[in-house]
């Protein structure tokens, strides 16, 4: 096929984006096969009227594109038009055709959340990853995050979404859900999702977080006690949970005192690798708040969210050089 001028005109340009950098990468890490197994057999093999439907890899490539910079279904389909990266990852050649529509993207998203085909990207992408030797499976760390809903009744319904709660973390109250996750202890990568509304206590989830072969968990201080509840008093794992601050912060200066830092230091140290799945997510991403009604589409999000989540973190087992997302 011949190339646009436009085409040739990116490819000899003399700077490389940081967007540019980060679609190359997604590209390369994306396990485009697995992928488009999961979904062709629910993907529908006639369109409109008997014309052939947008390709598979194209529709995804275009979801992908949407949920790694945070986009609408209308600012996916604009992006497509603004950005020569974007059209060249999508696989557009505007000279000879228009970019997918917005109401197509929304119907692959309603596709996806209708089949669960989001999780099922997620445990492909994992497959992936854990066929590459990255998920060792000893230890896991257990986590929450809160992510916003809007509060506002100016909407049709005049009300706030049903599924979401309001929680207080610290002085502050939040509206919306709370992801929990489960992350290898020694790449960092997220094996195991929940989503809940925003009061559900973390230690409540705990349980569900593991995959069975752990022998080992860690958890910050929102898990203490976790030894002692019902579901849990069976689970060969020894369960290193955080001490809370203020107790911390009263350690005596005796060598017993210096001994427990030292102990909750080492904890926290790996504890910290749960926090980067959630920075890719929410600042890479930029997924502060939900963008869906209900728990069942944001939920669906999610597991895309946190598996594109997962390739970016690997890049530096894999050997790919770091990038940012461009603005």
């Amino acid at each position: 096929m011949q190339s646009s001028f436009s085409d040739l005109e990116y490819a000899t340009k003399k700077k490389q984006t940081r967007r540019d950098r980060f679609l190359v990468e997604i590209e390369a890490a994306t396990p485009w096969t697995s992928l488009l197994n999961v979904i062709a057999p629910y993907y529908p093999v006639s369109g409109r009227r008997g014309h052939p439907p947008i390709g598979l890899e194209r529709i995804l490539r275009m979801y992908i594109v949407q949920q790694c910079f945070g986009f609408s279904d209308e600012g996916a389909e604009d992006a497509v038009y603004d950005s020569q990266a974007i059209r060249r990852f999508v696989g557009i050649d505007l000279n000879r055709e228009a970019a997918p529509d917005a109401t197509t993207l929304l119907k692959f998203r309603h596709l996806l959340e209708a089949h669960h085909l989001t999780e099922s990207i997620f445990d492909a992408i994992n497959a992936h990853l854990a066929e590459r030797g990255l998920f060792l499976r000893e230890g896991t760390i257990v986590d929450a995050t809160l992510i916003s809903a809007p509060p506002s009744t100016k909407n049709k319904e005049r009300a706030r979404d049903t599924e979401m709660h309001q929680t207080k973390k610290g002085k502050q109250w939040h509206f919306g859900m709370k992801v929990h996750i489960g992350v290898d202890a020694q790449s960092g990568l997220v094996h195991t999702l929940i989503g809940t509304a925003a009061n559900v206590h973390d230690v409540t989830q705990a349980q569900a977080l593991l995959h069975g072969d752990e022998t080992d968990v860690f958890g910050d201080a929102g898990y203490l006690g976790v030894e002692k509840r019902e579901e849990n008093l069976e689970l060969p794992v020894t369960w290193h949970i955080a001490m809370r601050p203020s107790k911390r912060k009263a350690l005596p200066k005796t060598t017993a005192g210096e001994l427990m830092e030292k102990l909750e230091h080492a904890k926290a140290s790996i504890r910290a690798k749960v926090e980067h799945p959630f920075h890719v997510v929410k600042n890479l991403f930029m997924h502060r708040k939900t963008r869906y009604k209900g728990m069942a589409k944001n939920n669906a999000q999610m597991f895309s969210l946190f598996g594109l989540a997962n390739l970016l973190l690997a890049r530096r087992w894999l050997g790919n050089s770091d990038s940012q997302i461009a603005s």
